[in-house]
């Protein structure tokens, strides 16, 4: 995982941290629980990524395609939960971060 990634990673932590003590009005019931999960989450998927980056190639592709998974959930619980300016930049960042690993899985895994 690129340190830009890391970084972004830490932005979507802190701002759906504070996503948990504000809300969003006529969210779901369950987006606080949702939000504390994707914080949860997020984090796994750091040290996950980061326990591969020396694995053998098969290894990383079924990493990445896992973590794709789960930045789409990521992006639907931040698109739905959040607001304003938090939801625009997290969401924004899973689209990037999302953007950049269906490249690196192309390039690299295609045939895998």
């Amino acid at each position: 995982m690129s340190l830009a990634a890391v970084a972004g990673l830490a932005v979507v932590l802190l701002a759906s941290h504070a996503a948990l003590a504000q809300g969003r009005p006529g969210a779901p019931a369950t987006c606080s629980r949702d939000l504390f999960q994707n914080e949860a989450g997020l984090r796994r998927q750091q040290t996950r990524l980061g326990s591969v980056a020396t694995a053998d190639l098969a290894t990383q592709c079924k990493t990445w395609r896992e973590h794709v998974g789960f930045l789409q959930q990521a992006r639907a619980v931040f698109a739905t939960c959040q607001s304003g300016r938090e939801r625009e930049q997290n969401v924004a960042l899973m689209d990037s971060e999302l953007a950049e690993y269906r490249v690196l899985l192309a390039d690299r895994c295609a045939r895998r």
